[in-house]
């Protein structure tokens, strides 16, 4: 923050304090000796478990708060008068959000602040509201305006360090004034747990977890697990992420460090490893099997198979043909992104493919990405991709009944099934990195079994179920 005001900095000072902690209602002895061995040894330095008495079915949902790192006890001085004299609100932009029904959900009620915030050119970033990011207000207390804050980017880099930009807005002797400020968050470790019921972005948000460490472990498990179509009710996941944290509050999400998913009964695993301690690593599992396979199992994200490999009618030619590759139905315009690293052998348009982008790959494979509404910037002949690279987006081109990506996985010029071929993967770790490995990761993978031994034990326990965990 150098070149900034004293006043300025002393306002960027970041505010530390200790989770809080609720108090325990009366409840079975071996309920309470299950819950705090779990926190004590998963955490052993802030934890906070919440039990609520069984209802009269006997049923119970278990709320917990779980931090894996050591926080300080005191604050200093004016931190803790700053603490004790402010009232925080914070709200999240939703859909169709109007400014003055986020200051209302805000509790602020400054006149002139309004029109303040519309006209004046300081504050021009709060034009636009962006569904999801966040704003908070200080308020004193007789109600009045300390300062709102609008976190318009969470995330970005500056020099290789993570950032954090927003706007804040102060009152003034001639009303208010306006701010950008750009403030490095504070790095926490956390971790979560759930058990899917429908889908791992409806089991993450009932655990508190962020979509964009949801968004992480697809990603990371992608070519060990089809998140489209393997996935059953009664999987289970553990993980450790980062959290970014400004003055206590949430601004974003880091990497995942370490994630174990349970499906169909076969644990899946990975642990962030980078030998150099910089940003070139990779994920490994936790015996030392790199999980950057050579492909990805699925170019879309998140999306439905609508047609699989084999024959078929075909929609438009109205006859039994051999499909050679596997559709997926998704919103036009939705990103495709390389399953493998290689080079684009054919980008443009062709016949009933439509725009189609096809990419060579070492080892005799090769794979297609057809009926695109548009090539991304840049995609064309002898251009190197890297795998989860952006080559476009899903469209409805050539011969396609409505907007989907026709993806065909090749050996050697033959199409396979892309759903069930046996895909090459990275070289393993040597015995010297496996042992490094090992002791890198050797906290995040201790969270992770006991995060897995006490979803074991609440299953033990009749009539319970694990809410959330973050």
């Amino acid at each position: 923050m150098t070149g900034r005001s004293p006043d300025t900095q002393n306002r960027l000072r970041t505010l530390r304090s200790s989770g809080s902690s609720q108090p325990r209602n009366n409840f079975s002895s071996r309920f309470r000796r299950v819950a705090l061995l779990g926190a004590f040894a998963m955490f052993g330095a802030a934890a906070a478990i919440g039990m609520v008495q069984p209802s009269k079915d006997n049923s119970v949902q278990v709320q917990q708060r779980m931090l894996r790192e050591t926080l300080p006890l005191t604050l200093d001085a004016s931190a803790a008068e700053a603490a004790e004299a402010d009232f925080v609100h914070e709200t999240r932009i939703r859909s169709g959000d109007t400014l003055a029904q986020v200051l209302k959900r805000l509790n602020i009620d400054e006149p002139g602040l309004l029109a303040f915030l519309t006209h004046n050119p300081d504050a021009r970033s709060i034009y636009r509201l962006y569904p999801g990011r966040s704003l908070q207000a200080s308020l004193d207390e007789n109600g009045q305006l300390n300062w709102l804050r609008y976190i318009h980017t969470p995330q970005t880099t500056e020099n290789n360090q993570p950032v954090t930009a927003l706007l804040e807005v102060r009152r003034a002797d001639d009303g208010f004034s306006a701010e950008e400020l750009k403030v490095t968050p504070e790095r926490q470790v956390r971790v979560g747990m759930g058990e899917i019921r429908s889908s791992l972005f409806g089991a993450t948000d009932r655990a508190g977890i962020p979509d964009g460490v949801t968004q992480q472990i697809a990603e990371i498990l992608g070519s060990r697990i089809d998140f489209l179509k393997d996935i059953r009710q009664g999987d289970q996941f553990r993980v450790v992420y980062e959290a970014r944290m400004f003055e206590g509050r949430p601004v974003g999400s880091g990497r995942v460090l370490a994630v174990e998913f349970s499906n169909r009964g076969k644990q899946h695993s990975a642990a962030w490893y980078s030998p150099n301690d910089d940003e070139r690593g990779n994920y490994y599992d936790f015996e030392g099997n790199s999980l950057r396979g050579a492909f990805l199992r699925t170019s879309l994200k998140f999306s439905r198979i609508s047609s699989t490999f084999g024959m078929r009618q075909h929609p438009i030619l109205n006859k039994w043909v051999g499909h050679k590759g596997v559709d997926y139905a998704a919103p036009s315009g939705t990103p495709i992104h390389a399953t493998g690293d290689g080079t684009i052998s054919f980008a443009g348009w062709q016949n009933g493919y439509g725009n189609v982008i096809i990419i060579e790959h070492a080892g005799g494979y090769s794979t297609v990405y057809a009926h695109q509404s548009r090539l991304a910037a840049g995609m064309a002949k002898g251009r190197r991709v890297s795998q989860g690279e952006m080559i476009g987006y899903v469209g409805s081109t050539g011969w396609a009944t409505g907007p989907h990506l026709h993806y065909e996985f090749r050996v050697k010029g033959v199409p396979v099934d892309p759903l069930s071929a046996s895909l090459p993967v990275t070289q393993k770790l040597t015995a010297a990195e496996i042992q490094a490995f090992a002791r890198a990761t050797a906290p995040y993978q201790d969270q992770i079994r006991m995060l897995a031994q006490f979803q074991q034990n609440m299953q033990e326990l009749p009539g319970t179920q694990v809410a959330s965990a973050n």
